[in-house]
């Protein structure tokens, strides 16, 4: 169950992570601190960087959570961090943030849209994006992608943090974690489906999708 988590958000969390090119003691911002956050969180802290953690107005719970995983500073996305990042990986599916995100990012910074999907982006100034910001976004994984994610797994003992669901729970799975209600993964289990069969099916899909990139 613990594995589910790697072999989707933390791949591509990864992924944004190796993109945004930081390293050292650089300060890295997360926006959206769900699955994939948790997981580069540690992964961010125990490689040197400090790590700004951002979520939703009102949610203390995750900017708790943030700060347990290590995170030098926690607040709300609206908020900008008490220094400039140098690096950020947006995993909000929310355009409106790319702007935000730019004006709370040094000059020279990356912004990377880590999510799949993400509503529109509105017009900004082009002082936000003057002094060579750049932003990007992530679509694909690679097998050095995954070779390198899991060895730095190994390599740090990263921790997953999941939640488990009965698939006649996923209405109430879904709620809670739009809510806020919980700030882990929510993981579904087939009752009739054994778990080495889930993580076989798991690995699967998932070497078909890495070699549909190739």
């Amino acid at each position: 169950m613990h594995a589910a988590p790697l072999l989707c958000a933390g791949l591509i969390g990864y992924r944004a992570y190796r993109l945004s090119g930081v390293f050292g003691s650089m300060r890295l911002g997360l926006y959206g601190f769900g699955a994939a956050a948790h997981i580069i969180c540690q992964i961010a802290v125990a490689q040197g960087q400090q790590v700004y953690a951002f979520v939703r107005p009102g949610d203390q719970r995750s900017q708790r959570f943030a700060l347990q995983l290590g995170a030098c500073w926690a607040g709300t996305s609206d908020t900008l961090p008490s220094a400039e990042l140098d690096a950020a990986l947006i995993f909000a599916r929310v355009g409106s943030l790319v702007p935000v995100v730019l004006r709370a990012t040094r000059k020279g910074g990356v912004v990377v849209c880590a999510g799949i999907h993400m509503s529109d982006i509105p017009s900004f100034e082009y002082a936000l994006l003057w002094g060579e910001r750049s932003v990007r976004s992530v679509a694909n994984l690679t097998w050095e992608d995954g070779d390198a994610f899991f060895a730095t797994v190994e390599r740090y003992s990263v921790t997953t943090h999941v939640q488990p669901f009965a698939l006649a729970q996923a209405n109430e799975a879904i709620a809670a974690l739009r809510s806020g209600v919980i700030e882990v993964l929510p993981c579904w289990c087939p009752e009739s489906l054994p778990a080495r069969h889930s993580l076989q099916l798991l690995t699967n899909t998932l070497q078909i999708r890495i070699q549909q990139t190739q």
